[in-house]
C-alpha cells in the first residue's frame, strides 16, 4: 500500500475542489488533488450549462438575498445566504473572470451578458452559451495543472475517510474530538488500494443523482461523499431535499440531457403533447416559477393525463438565431436524436438533479469532525434551504471554497503544525471478482426504488417501503462489498445504497411538505 502526505488533500475536482486547492496552494501550503475520471469532465460542474450568479446592474445584494430566501421557502439560513450575496459576485470577479479567465459571454456594448433564470427578480447571471460549467472547470483545471504545489491523482475512487478514532491504534482516540486524517483511496487503473493522509481534509465529492433513475447528473454523481462523511461520523441535515430539475430530455436507458432553466428564461414556454399551456394553474409566475413548482407541475399533468412527458417550447417564441447562439448545446444535442429545436419542441420529464442538504458545515465550511471541511454540493451550508435557487450553486462551491481556505490559513498554526499519526494499512478482505451482472442489478433496484417511492411525491407508505426495502439491499450488498475484490462500480454501490437510505430515512421523519419535499400523506 503506497502512502501520500500532503498539507491539504482534496477530495473532487469541480469548482469547489478546484478553487480550494487553487487558494491552498497561492498561500504556499502543499495541495493533494483527488478526481474520479482524468479530469473535471466526471464533476456535476463540467455538465452546469445556465450559468452562475454574479450581480445584476444596479449589484444590490438585498435582492439576491431576498430571491434565495423565498426560493428555500423559510429553511435557508440567513447568515448564510446573506455571505453568498455579499462575497460571491467579489470572487466570480477576482477568481473567475480576472485569474482564470473564464471567457464568459459579452453583449455588443462589451458587457457581461446577464441572463434571467425562474425565481430570479432581475437578470444576473453570467454564462458561456449553454456550456458555461465547462467552461469554467476546463480554465480551473488549465490553471490547476499549472502549479507546481498542487499533486492531481486521476482515476482515484475514495473509499473512506480516516478518522483517528477508527484508523490509529491509539485506544485513547475515542476520548477526543473526532479527528479525519485524510482517505483510504481506490486507483481503479491498478487496482490498488493507497492511503492519502493530510492534515486538513477538504471533502468536495460533488452530488448523488444517480441513485435515482432519472438524473442530469453525470455517471460519477453516486453519493460517495454523503456516505463516506456519515460512515465516519458527519452530521447531515437537510437530505429530504432532493431537487428535481423540471427538464430534462430522456432518451436511451434512462440517459438525460439537462434542458438548462435559461431556455425559460428567454422565453420558452412548457405545454401538453396536444399543444396547451398549464403552468398557470400552478403558478402566477407560469413557466418561470420556482423549480420545485415546476417539476410537480409537470409530474402532475404526466400522472393525471398519462403523458409520458410534456413539451418545451422554443421555436414560437425565440428566434432560431438566438436559440442556435445562446444554447448551441441544447440544439446540437437535440438535433443529433432527432429534434430540431427552432422547428419543434423538446418532449421533457423531471429528472434528479441537485441535493439541498448534505454535511453540516459552519460558515467556514468546517464539519463536526475536526480537520474535515466540507465544500460545494456535498455540503450542507443552509444557503439552499427546501429548494436552490437557480444558478447558486456554483456560487456557493466558489465562496465556501475561498471561505474555507482562509479559516484554514487563519488557524494556520492549529491546522499545518500538526503530525499526522501512522495509520493502520487496509486489510483486503475479498476472494472473487464480483458479478458485473449483480452490481448493475442491485443499482438498478435503487435507482428504481428512490424514484418510485422517494421521489417527486412522497407518501407515508410509499417511504415505510422504500426503508424496509433499502435496509435489507444494503445489507446484501455490505456482504457483497466485504467478500469481494474491490473495483470502481462495487465501492459507488455500497455508497450510493448508503446515501439512498439516508435520503429515505430523513423523508420518512419530515412530514411537512416543503419545497422540494412534497409529501401528500
Amino acid at each position: 500500500m503506497n502512502s501520500f502526505v500532503s498539507d491539504v488533500l482534496v477530495i473532487g475536482g469541480g469548482i469547489s475542489g478546484c478553487v480550494a486547492a487553487l487558494r491552498a496552494a497561492s498561500k504556499g501550503l502543499e495541495v493533494t488533488m483527488l478526481m474520479k475520471g482524468e479530469g473535471g469532465e466526471k464533476s456535476n460542474t463540467y455538465y452546469a450549462q445556465g450559468g452562475i450568479v454574479y450581480k445584476g446592474r444596479k449589484g444590490d445584494p438585498s435582492l439576491l438575498v431576498k430571491d434565495i430566501l423565498t426560493a428555500g421557502d423559510g429553511v435557508s439560513y440567513p447568515p448564510a445566504v446573506k455571505i453568498l450575496a455579499n462575497e460571491g459576485p467579489r470572487l466570480v470577479k477576482e477568481v473567475l473572470i480576472e485569474e482564470v479567465g473564464v471567457p464568459f459571454d459579452r453583449n455588443v456594448r462589451g458587457e457581461l451578458d446577464l441572463a434571467n433564470e425562474a425565481a430570479h427578480s432581475t437578470r444576473r447571471i453570467v454564462h458561456v452559451a449553454d456550456m458555461t460549467g465547462k467552461a469554467i472547470e476546463t480554465k480551473l483545471m488549465d490553471v490547476v495543472n499549472k502549479k507546481g504545489n498542487i499533486k492531481v491523482y486521476t482515476q482515484r475512487v475514495a473509499i473512506d475517510l480516516l478518522t483517528e478514532e477508527h484508523h490509529t491504534d491509539n485506544p485513547l482516540a475515542v476520548y477526543k474530538n473526532p479527528t479525519c486524517l485524510g482517505a483510504y483511496v481506490f486507483n481503479a487503473e491498478k487496482g490498488e488500494v493507497d492511503v492519502f493522509l493530510a492534515k486538513v481534509t477538504v471533502l468536495a465529492t460533488g452530488g448523488l443523482g444517480r441513485i435515482y433513475l432519472y438524473t442530469t447528473n453525470p455517471r460519477e454523481a453516486t453519493g460517495d461523499g454523503f456516505a463516506m462523511a456519515y460512515r465516519a461520523g458527519a452530521q447531515l441535515i437537510n437530505m429530504e431535499y432532493v431537487q428535481f430539475h423540471p427538464t430534462a430530455f430522456c432518451y436511451g436507458e434512462g440517459e438525460c440531457f439537462l434542458i438548462t432553466e435559461a431556455v425559460r428564461g428567454e422565453g420558452g414556454v412548457l405545454k401538453t403533447p396536444d399543444g396547451r399551456t398549464f403552468m398557470e394553474k400552478y403558478h402566477e409566475l407560469g413557466s418561470l416559477a420556482p423549480r420545485d413548482v415546476v417539476a410537480r407541475a409537470i409530474y402532475e399533468e404526466m400522472f393525471e393525463n398519462k403523458y409520458p412527458h410534456v413539451m418545451l417550447d422554443l421555436a414560437s417564441y425565440i428566434e432560431p438565431d438566438k436559440i442556435k447562439s445562446r444554447f448551441p448545446t441544447v440544439y446540437q444535442t437535440c438535433l443529433e436524436h432527432g429534434i430540431d429545436v427552432t422547428e419543434k419542441p423538446i418532449p421533457v420529464v423531471p429528472a434528479a438533479h441537485f441535493e439541498c442538504g448534505g454535511v453540516k458545515v459552519d460558515l467556514w465550511g468546517r464539519t463536526n469532525i475536526d480537520r474535515l471541511f466540507a465544500i460545494g454540493e456535498v455540503s450542507c451550508t443552509g444557503v439552499h434551504g427546501a429548494n436552490r435557487l437557480a444558478s447558486t450553486s456554483m456560487l456557493e462551491g466558489l465562496v465556501w471554497a475561498d471561505r474555507a481556505v482562509r479559516k484554514m490559513v487563519e488557524r494556520r498554526q492549529y491546522y499545518f503544525n500538526y503530525r499526522v499519526p501512522h495509520v493502520r494499512e487496509w486489510i483486503y478482505t475479498g476472494i472473487e471478482s464480483p458479478d458485473p451482472a449483480l452490481i448493475q442489478q442491485d443499482m438498478n433496484v435503487l435507482r428504481h426504488t428512490m424514484w418510485n417511492y422517494v421521489g417527486l411525491v412522497r407518501t407515508r407508505d410509499r417511504l415505510k417501503r422504500s426503508i424496509v426495502d433499502l435496509v435489507q439491499l444494503k445489507e446484501d450488498i455490505e456482504n457483497f462489498y466485504r467478500y469481494s475484490i474491490l473495483n470502481k462500480d462495487l465501492i459507488e454501490l455500497r455508497n450510493a445504497i448508503q446515501t439512498g437510505l439516508i435520503i429515505a430515512q430523513s423523508a420518512w421523519k419530515n412530514r411537512q411538505s416543503r419545497g422540494c419535499h412534497y409529501r401528500r400523506s
